[in-house]
């Protein structure tokens, strides 16, 4: 690999302290959606504008309160779903719709005209300032770029004031952020905010895109900061970042941007966007939330957003995505399964407030998912399989009978080379441990004098019945000294445990028996409505399973 090939695209940023790293996030930033112009025009085949018209109502939905909806002169398409929009009366009144434009005076006045009737509204110019556009794209000196950007400021501030009645605002984004020299970003910004004169109750917004990820987050952070630290009207200015993900590193590029000095975030759902994708909207919401911050947007239903994402879309979320993802809360390894199964146990029990666990940073209930390992494969152990006996078909097995089944588990899918389906694994316990052969019960009666239990069973043993007697200091004792008197054995109960299956009055009842043979101990389960039957039954399952 002919790496030499390569240097770097960024400038240094001359910063002797920073100010970032010792910050943390502490509440949500102003969300702005670019689904409808960046995620769009990212698509094969771009929405229709019913599908756009949806998608908008969707994203309000949300509470997103600023959305970018276009590059109306771009396309007819693009035109009049902006004008559909306003002239539907489609926006909410607490909702901002934001237009793209470059900096060329024919495409902004298109975008102005547009706008014309729109309650709030958001003229988002922006011109490329990186050292290489300016070189092989534009041709043009620093002095030059700087008053495209001036000029396009003028033009859009002078067709705004003279055409439109609703709240406008502005914004400018130096393309190519992250390629062009900190100096001469502070210094085109700083003259187009001279043109857009914000004030504290009309704040203009600077945006400073990683158009292309070109350096580590922390490159990023610091040239947010050193912008954030020389920028005029300043309190009267939103710092906004619109990262893509060309280095895998969008959501961390804007969540350090936040530390250093952003106030707003440009991203989308699930990170769709041109070529590898925007910051993603809903992992940053996440983020914050798992620590405890209002994210200020309503994810609760989140297979909801995946199919109206993927309906508008047409592009599939990886199953690994965070939080979102269909992998996201499902374990195979057997201790990640333990301790998951653990932590979430003592959560319930404890009634906590808090939400800890080792493996999932959120209660995967909050944004209606369920944790379920309900599939096992052959790194899965312990923990898995309870997990899934217990949940799926409500049998809290003996931790010793655990570990047993498991081992088989594991067996099984080795032998399948895949995962183990619930279903799979619930005929392999009651191929294990429902046993009615050699022996099956037909009928018992017990009684009790002088404290000795006395149990007369009807059996089938090898097809022919049996009537079998035998005494003991209890119904299972006395059975099981009645069946080692049949066949010859020295059989004796060495645990035993039972539950109701269903957890309530009218449920049926499960037992758990474990019968020794000299030095071999074999497990049985029984299930009846009737407690003391179904630890018959156990027994039985077990003495087949024995001889």
């Amino acid at each position: 690999m002919n790496y030499k090939k390569y240097t770097k695209q960024y400038h240094p940023v001359p910063m002797e302290t920073r100010d970032w790293p010792s910050r943390e996030i502490t509440h949500a930033p102003k969300w702005c959606s670019v689904d409808l112009r960046d995620g769009n025009q990212a698509l094969y085949s771009p929405m229709t504008i019913d599908e756009k018209l949806e998608f908008f109502s969707f994203l309000v939905s949300l509470g997103i309160k600023e959305i970018e909806v276009g590059f109306p002169a771009a396309s007819g398409t693009e035109f009049e779903f902006v004008r559909r929009l306003i002239d539907e009366n489609l926006i909410p009144d607490d909702v901002t719709i934001q237009v793209l434009t470059q900096a060329r005076e024919h495409i902004i006045k298109r975008t102005i005209e547009a706008l014309s009737g729109a309650k709030n509204a958001i003229v988002h110019i922006y011109n490329s300032t990186s050292t290489l556009q300016r070189k092989v794209v534009f041709r043009k000196d620093k002095d030059e770029i700087k008053q495209l950007a001036v000029d396009g400021a003028k033009l859009v501030v002078d067709l705004v004031e003279g055409s439109l009645d609703g709240n406008i605002r502005y914004e400018y984004s130096p393309e190519s952020f992250t390629c062009t020299e900190p100096d001469y970003a502070v210094e085109v910004c700083n003259a187009v905010l001279d043109v857009f004169k914000p004030t504290k109750d009309r704040k203009a917004i600077i945006n400073l895109p990683s158009t292309i990820e070109v350096a580590t987050a922390n490159v990023y952070a610091d040239q947010i900061e050193y912008v954030h630290k020389r920028l005029k009207y300043r309190d009267a200015v939103e710092i906004s970042v619109h990262a893509h993900n060309d280095r895998g590193t969008g959501v961390a590029s804007t969540e350090l941007a936040l530390l250093a000095g952003a106030d707003r975030v440009e991203g989308t759902l699930f990170g769709n966007g041109e070529r590898t994708g925007n910051a993603d909207i809903i992992m940053l919401a996440l983020n914050m939330f798992c620590q405890g911050i209002d994210p200020e947007l309503d994810i609760t239903n989140i297979d909801e957003i995946i199919a109206r994402f993927e309906k508008y879309n047409k592009i599939p979320i990886s199953p690994r995505h965070p939080y979102a993802g269909e992998m996201a809360y499902v374990a195979f390894s057997g201790s990640h399964q333990d301790a998951i199964k653990k932590a979430m146990a003592a959560y319930e029990a404890a009634g906590c407030e808090i939400w800890e666990n080792p493996y999932l940073t959120i209660d995967p209930t909050d944004i209606g998912r369920k944790y379920e390992p309900i599939v096992i494969n052959s790194q899965s152990g312990k923990g898995g399989v309870s997990y899934v006996m217990e949940k799926k078909f409500g049998y809290t097995l003996p931790p010793v009978m655990v570990a047993e089944f498991s081992k088989h588990i594991t067996e099984l899918s080795d032998a399948k080379q895949t995962v183990l389906e619930p279903e799979e694994i619930y005929a392999a316990f009651k191929n294990d441990y429902i046993n009615h052969t050699p022996i099956s019960l037909t009928s018992y009666r017990s009684g009790v004098e002088d404290n000795i239990t006395t149990v007369t069973a009807d059996i089938m043993y090898n097809g022919k019945p049996v009537t079998i007697d035998g005494t003991g200091n209890g119904p299972l004792d006395a059975l099981c000294n009645a069946l080692s008197g049949m066949l010859g054995l020295k059989l004796n109960v060495a645990s035993y445990t039972q539950h109701d299956l269903e957890g309530k009055a009218s449920s049926k009842a499960v037992s758990y028996i474990c019968v020794s043979v000299g030095e071999k101990k074999c497990w049985g389960v029984g299930i009846d409505t009737n407690i003391s039957t179904s630890s018959i039954y156990a027994l039985i399952s077990a003495v087949n399973k024995a001889v």
